[in-house]
């Protein structure tokens, strides 16, 4: 005769093992259409066991509508996965704001949610630089008349088409296209394609000029060169230019070395608040100053 374990003898007076908890509620509510489902989910509070038990059934019976909203962004750098679970988020969010008395059905009024929640997603998580909401919004529209266009022309449309199509200009979607880049930056770092000596983005940009805040300086000189008297300019050209002392400059122009220092000043004066001043719409020449005697 076999001997039973004291193991095996406690199992058979125990019975079958019991099942997990909340299998019976789901168990239960698994035979509720929708409609019953969702008056259930408003009816008790938000703690009740019987609630989350007939949400988590909702949510499983809409997965495949998650999944379609989802395959719609199937080229975006934005992993599967996550834009899924953004998906369960805004079907959760259907689900909890439906009232079944209003008459439609759960999977009609839920897509729009599930949608628009991936396209915040998008909106408020990806964009690496601030664009404005309405270009996020041509810039998915261009996407997706895109993607609609090739499949029924059966080539790759052309911006005409799709302008067309969205009801925009050629300017307006070109904005989009350029806007788009935004969505996915190309890193510095990134090698160039055909390029045998493994160049990188980085290695193929200018960089800051020297001489080119030097030529803007000079000029935002000249607009307001010929306010000055001949002899003031003058003097800022031996000055700066000839590189001559005040005393050198004196003697070269006849006039003593205060005089000199009097003119410049009054030239660099002039300059510096017509370049550094808010703008005159009618600008007055530099007033001349009495030659010395």
């Amino acid at each position: 005769m076999e001997t039973l374990s004291i193991e095996k003898v406690s199992v058979a007076r125990a019975g079958p093992p019991a099942p997990p908890p909340g299998a019976a509620t789901l168990e239960g509510l698994s035979r509720l259409d929708d409609r019953a489902l969702l008056r259930i989910i408003r009816a008790q509070p938000r703690a009740s066991a019987r609630r989350a038990a007939a949400c988590e059934l909702l949510v499983e019976r809409h997965r495949n509508l998650v999944r379609a909203c989802v395959q719609r962004y199937q080229r975006s750098p934005e992993p599967a996965e996550d834009l899924t679970q953004v998906g369960y988020v805004g079907l959760l969010k259907a689900i909890n704001n439906f009232d079944p008395a209003l008459g439609g059905s759960l999977a009609a009024y839920a897509q729009p949610c599930i949608t628009g929640e991936i396209k915040r997603h998008f909106r408020d998580k990806r964009w690496q630089v601030h664009v404005e909401r309405s270009m996020q919004e041509r810039v998915l529209a261009a996407r997706d008349a895109t993607r609609a266009l090739t499949q029924h022309l059966g080539r790759q449309p052309a911006d005409a088409d799709v302008a067309a199509h969205l009801g925009i200009t050629q300017a307006d979607l070109r904005e989009a296209r350029r806007a788009d880049l935004v969505f996915q930056p190309a890193s510095l770092d990134a090698p160039l394609a055909g390029r045998p000596d493994a160049a990188t983005l980085a290695d193929v940009l200018g960089g800051d000029d020297p001489g080119l805040q030097h030529t803007l300086d000079i000029q935002a000189v000249a607009t307001h060169w010929g306010e000055l008297p001949r002899r003031e300019q003058k003097i800022l050209l031996l000055r700066f230019y000839g590189d001559m002392t005040q005393a050198e400059i004196g003697h070269h122009l006849g006039i003593s070395q205060m005089h000199v220092s009097r003119l410049l000043t009054h030239a660099l004066t002039h300059l510096r608040h017509r370049l550094l001043d808010p703008p005159d719409p009618h600008p007055t020449p530099a007033p001349r100053l009495p030659r010395a005697s």
